[in-house]
């Protein structure tokens, strides 16, 4: 059912857990399926980029790979640049 990219971020997220002591949490649902995405970050307060991002997300596979997926699309990218990505 799912291709095999989507299987390993699934079975082996690189950035699921917490930061300690975050910047910023972030937090997303979907009411009509119940997923729930909690994403956090460490922003480098000198080039305002993405240091370090861990998600924690309740759900299906997609949304697990999903979360994985986009933590590592944007870990080093700065805020603005982080919210232009789309996939």
């Amino acid at each position: 059912m799912y291709n095999k990219k989507v299987l390993q971020h699934f079975t082996n997220p690189k950035f699921f857990g917490k930061i300690k002591n975050p910047d910023v949490v972030g937090k997303a649902g979907n009411p009509r399926c119940g997923d729930l995405l909690t994403l956090y970050l460490k922003i480098d307060k000198k080039t305002k980029k993405i240091k370090d991002i861990k998600f924690e997300t309740l759900g299906c596979a997609a949304a697990i790979a999903a979360s994985d997926m986009i933590c590592q699309l944007v870990k080093g990218r700065t805020l603005n640049q982080a919210l232009k990505v789309s996939f």
